[in-house]
């Protein structure tokens, strides 16, 4: 007979590091899973991954016993590994901060295709093309000439943008600056109100 499912837990921890303290004992400790034991068979399980970060789903069952499923790998974790940068770019598709090649695209999406919603290599090449595309990571050959362009495209716009907001200052301080006296035309006297 099948357990009965009582939570389901995910988790993204360094392959091969779990411990007890947080994160991993913050969430699993209230569940009421023996920290010692996960973490022993995480860090052996996840062994060969070291280095990675490796999203784990835990699945904990009402007689308090648990499973658990290794992921690949978080894809923006693998462009950026692939990429060498530490982070992609604040600014999205509008800043190139690095290029991977098809080859290493590939090797991210063949990686990746068990968690992914792709049925072939090339279906989930276009999935993390995408991803790579949003980090500001372009792909040679594939889509660095567009993506340049587009950098270039958005830099050029930012400046006109600055350029209007330092006008617009400069017109709001020159505006503050000038006092003018207003006459007041056609304004009544109080008798002449009160005669009407």
């Amino acid at each position: 007979m099948a357990k009965e499912i009582e939570k389901k837990i995910k988790l993204q921890i360094p392959a091969g590091k779990a411990t007890p303290a947080p994160p991993v004992g913050t969430v699993l400790g209230p569940a009421g899973i023996n920290l010692q034991e996960f973490c022993t068979k995480f860090n052996d399980a996840s062994k060969d991954k070291m280095g990675d970060i490796v999203p784990v789903e835990i699945t904990l069952y009402a007689d308090k016993s648990y499973d658990f499923v290794l992921k690949t790998a978080p894809a923006p974790f693998l462009i950026k590994k692939y990429a060498k940068i530490q982070k992609g770019s604040a600014k999205g598709a509008n800043e190139v901060v690095a290029t991977i090649t098809k080859d290493e695209l590939r090797a991210i999406a063949e990686t990746k295709l068990p968690d992914l919603n792709a049925y072939t290599v090339e279906e989930a090449m276009k999935i993390i093309e995408g991803t790579a595309r949003n980090m500001g990571v372009a792909v040679k050959g594939l889509n660095d000439a567009e993506l340049m362009e587009q950098a270039a495209e958005a830099k050029q716009h930012e400046a006109e943008a600055a350029k209007r907001e330092a006008e617009l200052e400069a017109m709001e301080a020159s505006a503050q600056d000038t006092n003018v006296d207003v006459e007041v035309i056609n304004e009544k006297s109080d008798e002449e109100s009160d005669t009407e």
